[in-house]
């Protein structure tokens, strides 16, 4: 008898606990001036792992000659295939909104190894507070390594703020792990083909 009073007592406590927790999840609305940066990268947040996976690369691509890149938006996925046909997939972050996000074929047309960067000029618009120009170290948003695509100002790079990695968070650029993106910039050649859907 004792053993019954136990259990519902517990239970009681993990459903009122439940309870406390709905109103502060419910307090999460979407706000159209807050992007996912601005919010408090402390809580837990809820990630697309259900799509994160491994994909053929044949639908995709004609061949692998010198490489393929796939990033996939909405899964937050890079997947490279080496033209050997080895595969590699990696989390990544994406755009924050849709009309920052290019989709489409391009191809890598410069390697950088500690890039610097400079907002463009639409950046500087949104963003009037931000430096003109930072040189490669800590405080560069391009991380360690740059794959330069055909479209000016796209790349994909890394990042030092390892919270942006798996959100959206960045102003057109696919963002890897500093240690991703070196991986990534040793294998990639000049020439290899991305497609970003």
């Amino acid at each position: 008898m004792r053993r019954k009073t136990y259990l519902s007592r517990r239970n009681f406590l993990a459903s009122s606990a439940a309870t406390l927790a709905a109103p502060a999840l419910a307090q999460e609305t979407f706000d159209p001036d807050t992007t996912e940066v601005e919010r408090d990268l402390s809580k837990v947040v809820r990630r697309n792992i259900s799509s994160f996976r491994a994909l053929d690369w044949q639908p995709y691509f004609a061949s692998l000659k010198k490489g393929a890149i796939l990033v996939d938006i909405d899964s937050r996925a890079l997947h490279y295939w080496q033209a050997d046909g080895q595969y590699h997939l990696y989390p990544s972050s994406v755009p924050l909104t849709e009309d920052l996000t290019r989709r489409g074929r391009t191809s890598v047309i410069r390697k950088v190894e500690g890039p610097s960067w400079a907002p463009t000029p639409a950046m500087k618009v949104r963003n009037p507070e931000w430096p003109d120009f930072v040189g490669p170290g800590p405080d560069n948003p391009l991380g360690t390594h740059a794959l330069y695509l055909g479209w000016k100002y796209y790349r994909i790079h890394g990042t030092h703020d390892t919270r942006k990695i798996g959100r959206r968070s960045s102003n057109g650029c696919i963002g890897l792990y500093n240690e991703h993106i070196a991986q990534l910039f040793g294998m990639a050649k000049v020439g290899t083909q991305v497609l970003l859907i």
